[in-house]
């Protein structure tokens, strides 16, 4: 009974482990999950382990942004072994009343908070175009996660060099300022 026990825990004062431990388990726990997708990945279904990662990064964002800064960084690796996800094609379009968001020369843990503090800008029907220095793919299943059925996204450029993307608020998503 002692091995299952925590030392951080006593069992006679009613609190639970302590917020070091906490941090410490969620840690490894989520180390844990990055290995699961990656296996999941490997075993050849990337879509769903993409989807599962950003679900988590989801969840973590607002509580441990360090923990969910993990889950990005595996999302980039994931979404490589993923199959492309619909809105994705080759097809231009001019955005003339588009607002542009370049986020190539912030650092990667400052970007995404950038693109969804945009998006949450955005009213009803209107758009941003993303200008980024790989594909945003893993940002694709972030915000499938979040926002699901109240974004569109559209490939207007893909690389090798930059990739543009058309990020909008549907007619029926609320304004999240």
């Amino acid at each position: 009974m002692d091995a299952i026990v925590s030392p951080t825990h006593d069992p006679d004062s009613g609190t639970g482990p302590s917020v070091t431990a906490s941090a410490t388990a969620l840690a490894r726990l989520n180390r844990l999950f990055v290995v699961a997708l990656l296996a999941m990945a490997r075993a050849g279904d990337g879509e769903q382990a993409c989807r599962l990662a950003a679900d988590g990064w989801s969840a973590l964002r607002h509580v441990n942004e360090r923990e969910a800064e993990r889950l990005t960084a595996a999302l980039h690796t994931l979404a490589r072994a993923a199959s492309t996800p619909p809105g994705r094609n080759n097809e231009e379009k001019k955005m003339a009343d588009s607002q542009i968001l370049d986020v190539r020369d912030r650092i990667p843990m400052e970007r995404h908070r950038a693109i969804f503090e945009s998006y949450g800008k955005l009213g009803k029907g209107d758009a941003f175009v993303l200008v980024n220095d790989h594909d945003p793919k893993p940002l694709y299943y972030q915000f499938d996660a979040e926002h699901h059925g109240e974004f569109t996204w559209k490939y207007l450029e893909e690389g090798p060099q930059v990739w543009r993307v058309e990020i909008g608020k549907t007619n029926g998503a609320h304004k999240n300022a």
